[in-house]
């Protein structure tokens, strides 16, 4: 969150784009993220908010794979709320962005139950990678 609120402020996603993982890297230039998150930016949310709040996740958070998990739920921000649909990819140590939605929410809409409404486009990720069996 703290990333996509600096890139907007900037109207620079060359940072985002180089801590995230590789195939989010390479599906997504700083130009396409800037597009994608044009309307965000435009909105003028300060999404340094959702750092002092615990996240309110709609799903418990799930592994996709070994080294990708997913994380989908909303900071309840007054008045208006924050719905976000994060990938993070294991790589190099570390837990790298892989694909992100984030977009305002009426908390009226996304409290009750289900998935929070995600309108903004999906910085794509590549698909998971193949879970490889263990060996004992």
């Amino acid at each position: 969150m703290a990333a996509v609120h600096h890139a907007n402020l900037a109207g620079n996603y060359s940072v985002l784009r180089d801590l995230s993982a590789t195939g989010f890297q390479v599906r997504n230039d700083s130009a396409t993220l800037a597009q994608i998150f044009a309307s965000l930016r435009q909105s003028g949310i300060d999404l340094s908010n959702t750092l002092l709040l615990t996240p309110t996740f709609s799903v418990p958070p799930r592994m996709l794979s070994p080294t990708v998990i997913q994380l989908r739920g909303f900071f309840g921000l007054r008045p208006t709320a924050i719905a976000f649909d994060l990938v993070y990819e294991w790589q190099a140590g570390r837990w790298r962005l892989y694909g992100v939605s984030i977009a305002p929410a009426s908390l009226a809409q996304i409290q009750p139950a289900g998935t929070p409404p995600i309108a903004t486009p999906v910085a794509k990720p590549p698909p998971p990678p193949a879970s490889r069996p263990r060996k004992n």
